[in-house]
C-alpha cells in the first residue's frame, strides 16, 4: 500500500506534460514490433480458402483438418505460458526473436510437408510464435507511446493481423498452400533485422534498475526538446512500488484488489474468442460454400475491406475511447451473427432459401468488418493498459492463455458445430456478442488519454 501512495502523490506532484512528439523512432520501432503480427494475421486466415487443397492434396479427413486448424491455437496457448515471463526476464526484443525462430520454422514445415506430421508440427510451432507475439507486441507498443496515440499505435497490432488475413485471403484463391506458407514467414525475417534497430522498451529497463538507459531510450523516443523528467519519475514511482509488492504469486492475482483488472482482462478475451470469429477467420470459403454463395468473390471481397476496416478502428480508438467502439463492435457483430442465423436458418425452406446466399455473405462480411474495427484490437490494447507492472507479467500470462485455449476449444470444434447446426452455431455466437455489450457497459473503464501509471491509480482509488 505504501507504494501506492507514493505513486499517487508522485503523480500529483509531477507537472503537467506538454504533448509528446510522435517522432520517427517511435514509429520505426513500433513498425518493426508490428511486422510479425501480419504472421498473426496469416496464421488465422490460413485455413480459411486451403481446405480443400490440403485435404486433397495430403488426403485429410476433416477431423484431422479441424486438429490441424486448431493447433496453432493450442501452440499459441503453450506460447502464451512462457510469454509474459520470458518478456519480463529477457526483453521484449529477445521474446520475439525467440517468436520468430518459432514461426519461420513453422511456416517452412508447413510449406514443405509431405505428411500429416510434418504440417501438424509446422502449424503448432507456427502457434508457440504467435502465442509469444499476442502477449509482447501490444504491451511494447503500449509502453513505448505517449497516452494521446497510445490506443492508434497499439491498434496497429491489429492492422498488421489484418494485413495478413487478407493477403491469405486474396492470394488464396491463386497461389497454392505451400506458397501462403512462405509468404507468412516473409515479416518475421523482416523483424529478426529489424529489432537489431530498435530500443528496449523504457519501463522494463526501468524494472532492471537500467535508470540511465531507461532516460536515454525515453528521450529518444519523445524527442530531443521533450521534457521526460514528469514521465521518468512516474515509471520509477511505478517501478518502486512494484518492487515493494514483488512476492505476488498466482494465488495474490485473486485478491480483491485485483479482481476488477482480472474480470476485465479474462472476460473480454473470452467473449472476443466465442463471439464467432474462430469460425468465420478460419473457415470463411467453407460457410460461403455452405450457404451457396461463390466461395472464390467472397474471399477476394472479404480480403479488399479488412485492412480499410482496421484502419477506421485505428482513428477512432483515440477519438471515440475504448468503450463506446467496444459497444459499437459488439452490436455490429450480434446483427452479423443475427443475419447468419436467419441465412442458414431458411436455407431449407421453400421460396425463402434463395436468400440464404445473399444473407451470408453480408453477415460474413458486416461480421469481418465490425470485428476489425474493434473486438479485434480492443481486448489485447486494454489488457495492456490495465494491469500493474507488480502482476502483469502472471496476470498477462494468464489472460494470454485465457484467449488462446478459448480460441483452441472455438477453432477445433466449429466444423462440428456446422454439422450440427449452422443457425444455432450463430445464435449462441449472437447471445455471446449481445452479452459482450452489457459486459463492457458494467465493467470496463475508459482508458483514453491517460498514461499507464494513471490508469493504475484509478483503479486503487475505486
Amino acid at each position: 500500500m505504501e507504494g501506492e501512495k507514493n505513486m499517487e502523490k508522485g503523480l500529483l506532484l509531477a507537472k503537467k506534460e506538454e504533448t509528446a512528439n510522435t517522432t520517427p523512432l517511435l514509429i520505426f520501432s513500433t513498425f518493426i514490433i508490428v511486422s510479425a503480427s501480419f504472421t498473426f494475421g496469416a496464421a488465422i486466415g490460413y485455413t480459411a480458402d486451403t481446405m480443400s487443397s490440403i485435404m486433397s492434396d495430403l488426403d485429410l479427413s476433416l477431423a484431422q483438418f479441424s486438429l490441424f486448424g486448431s493447433l496453432s491455437t493450442f501452440g499459441g496457448m503453450i506460447g502464451a505460458i512462457f510469454s509474459a515471463k520470458a518478456a519480463a526476464a529477457f526483453g521484449h526484443k529477445m521474446t520475439l526473436w525467440v517468436a520468430d525462430l518459432f514461426c519461420i520454422t513453422g511456416w517452412l514445415a508447413i510449406a514443405l510437408a509431405k505428411n500429416i506430421i510434418w504440417l501438424d508440427m509446422g502449424r503448432f510451432l507456427v502457434g508457440i510464435g504467435v502465442g509469444l507475439i499476442s502477449y509482447v507486441v501490444p504491451v511494447y507498443i503500449a509502453e513505448i507511446t505517449p497516452k494521446h496515440v497510445r490506443g492508434a499505435f497499439t491498434f496497429s497490432n491489429q492492422l498488421l493481423q489484418n494485413c495478413g488475413v487478407a493477403v491469405v485471403y486474396y492470394f488464396g484463391n491463386f497461389l497454392s498452400w505451400r506458397t501462403l506458407a512462405i509468404i507468412g514467414s516473409i515479416p518475421c525475417w523482416i523483424q529478426v533485422i529489424g529489432l537489431f534497430f530498435i530500443p528496449e522498451s523504457p519501463r522494463w529497463l526501468a524494472k532492471k534498475g537500467r535508470d540511465k538507459e531507461c532516460e536515454d531510450v525515453l528521450q529518444k523516443l519523445r524527442g530531443r526538446r521533450y521534457d521526460i523528467v514528469p514521465e521518468a519519475c512516474e515509471i520509477k514511482i511505478s517501478v518502486e512500488a512494484s518492487k515493494q509488492n514483488s512476492n505476488i504469486n498466482i494465488r495474490s492475482l485473486f485478491k480483491k484488489r485485483y479482481a476488477h483488472q482480472l474480470t476485465i482482462g479474462i472476460g473480454l478475451m473470452l467473449l472476443q474468442q466465442l463471439c464467432g470469429t474462430a469460425g468465420i477467420s478460419s473457415y470463411g470459403s467453407t460457410l460461403f460454400k455452405l450457404a451457396g454463395f461463390p466461395a472464390r468473390i467472397g474471399m477476394m471481397v472479404l480480403s479488399l475491406i479488412v485492412v480499410p476496416k482496421s484502419l477506421m478502428g485505428l482513428i477512432l480508438v483515440d477519438r471515440w475511447g475504448r468503450r463506446p467502439l467496444l459497444m459499437t463492435s459488439a452490436f455490429g457483430l450480434c446483427l452479423s451473427c443475427i443475419t447468419l442465423a436467419v441465412a442458414f436458418g431458411v436455407k431449407d425452406v421453400p421460396g425463402i432459401g434463395k436468400i440464404t446466399p445473399i444473407f451470408c455473405f453480408i453477415g460474413i462480411l458486416s461480421f469481418t468488418m465490425m470485428f476489425a474495427i474493434g473486438m479485434g484490437a480492443l481486448p489485447w490494447i486494454i489488457m495492456s493498459e490495465i494491469f500493474p507492472m507488480d502482476i502483469k507479467v502472471l496476470a498477462g500470462s494468464l489472460v494470454t492463455i485465457a484467449n488462446w485455449f478459448t480460441g483452441w476449444i472455438a477453432n477445433y470444434g466449429f466444423n462440428f458445430m456446422l454439422v450440427w447446426s449452422p443457425s444455432g452455431t450463430f445464435i449462441i455466437s449472437a447471445i455471446i456478442c449481445g452479452a459482450t455489450i452489457v459486459f463492457t457497459w458494467c465493467l470496463v473503464p475508459e482508458t483514453r488519454r491517460l498514461t499507464l501509471e494513471e490508469i493504475q491509480l484509478s483503479f486503487v482509488n475505486v
